[in-house]
């Protein structure tokens, strides 16, 4: 989907249509989850701080996210997808894998089946789509990048080599900014640059991730469009608007925290018995402290007494930014359903 928190914000409000959108916090320590393609022109971009866009453009307009919505649209769109194949990857609330090598259209092209997705999104959502078709994910999830917004781009068998090492490296899926400039002090600028690298040498610079690279600049992809993609974890966290040095007021924030990832647990309606507290501190380092329990919960007071156990494992660094809470090791896949059928879900309540 093409900006999709901001472009749903702009189709529920015509008013902010056409206008500078941010989907997020605007405020000391806000952080741009979406931002609308007249907010890119100045530079904003998500998981920017909200001070520095507001300082990219001035006539920036914040608005706060709107979850429940969003998964709504989201469904919407799925539906969609499954009119033309069962074979859907999500990947997040606006994006998905969809492999329509057999489809329930009987069309043969994929290019024509990407278009008239679009064009029923469009017209039953209201909303634009962009699309990337290739012979794999990783080719294909490039390609959907190529002509947004709105517009897709095709890979075809014979030009997957060519476009790929053309391509600057900053843009095969997988290469962060690190790995990026890493790249570039070595020479490696384009596909083409890494396409002359041998195996040997991007596994003893790039580690278990230089046969990857070796792999897919050659278009060599096996993974498969998996539709019962399982989700490893669940979480939720606040960054504070000052930084928290008392641990009591830390542990008011995690109450309202565990609350938050009860509410979605229980919609998800999954458990799990990994609980993880990730403390970002104003320094910005960051740090995790989990721990493991016998039983599955989903519980909030379950979750913020064992939040509380790990924040008081060792004394606090620094003045704290960012709080979060997880839950893993959920009971979602096959050998965990069969756990829980043995083993019922703990929802205990501790008298204070």
């Amino acid at each position: 989907m093409d900006a999709f928190y901001a472009s749903v914000e702009q189709m529920d409000n015509p008013e902010l249509k056409g206008k500078p959108l941010a989907v997020g916090g605007g405020g000391k320590r806000g952080v741009v989850s979406a931002a609308s393609y007249e907010a890119r022109v100045f530079g904003v971009r998500s998981a920017m701080p909200g001070f520095t866009a507001r300082q990219l453009c001035p006539d920036l307009t914040f608005v706060r996210p709107r979850f429940d919505r969003y998964q709504e649209i989201s469904s919407q769109i799925r539906k969609i997808f499954h009119q033309y194949t069962d074979l859907v990857e999500p990947l997040s609330l606006d994006e998905a894998y969809l492999d329509v090598t057999e489809n329930k259209k009987g069309n043969p092209s994929a290019t024509l089946i990407a278009q008239e997705i679009r064009q029923q999104i469009f017209k039953e959502v209201g909303l634009t789509a962009s699309a990337g078709i290739s012979i794999n994910k990783f080719i294909a999830k490039i390609a959907s990048d190529y002509n947004k917004p709105n517009g897709q781009k095709t890979v075809n068998p014979e030009e997957v080599i060519e476009f790929l090492e053309a391509l600057d490296v900053k843009k095969f899926y997988g290469v962060g900014k690190v790995t990026k400039t890493k790249m570039y002090q070595m020479g490696i600028y384009t596909g083409k640059d890494l396409k002359s690298k041998s195996e040997e040498f991007l596994t003893q610079n790039f580690g278990k991730s230089g046969g990857h690279y070796y792999r897919i600049v050659r278009g060599i992809h096996l993974s498969e469009v998996k539709p019962n993609r399982e989700r490893k974890s669940l979480a939720a966290e606040r960054t504070f608007s000052e930084n928290i040095a008392s641990e009591i007021y830390m542990l008011e924030r995690l109450e309202s925290i565990a609350e938050e990832l009860q509410k979605r647990l229980k919609k998800s309606k999954v458990a799990g018995r990994t609980v993880t507290l990730k403390i970002k501190y104003s320094d910005f380092t960051l740090q995790t402290r989990s721990k493991t329990l016998p039983y599955f919960i989903n519980d909030a007071t379950i979750l913020l007494e064992t939040a509380k156990e790990l924040l008081y494992q060792e004394k606090m660094k620094n003045s704290v930014r960012l709080l979060g809470i997880s839950l893993s090791n959920l009971n979602t896949s096959t050998e965990k359903k069969k756990e829980r059928e043995e083993v019922e879900i703990i929802q205990l309540r501790f008298d204070f």
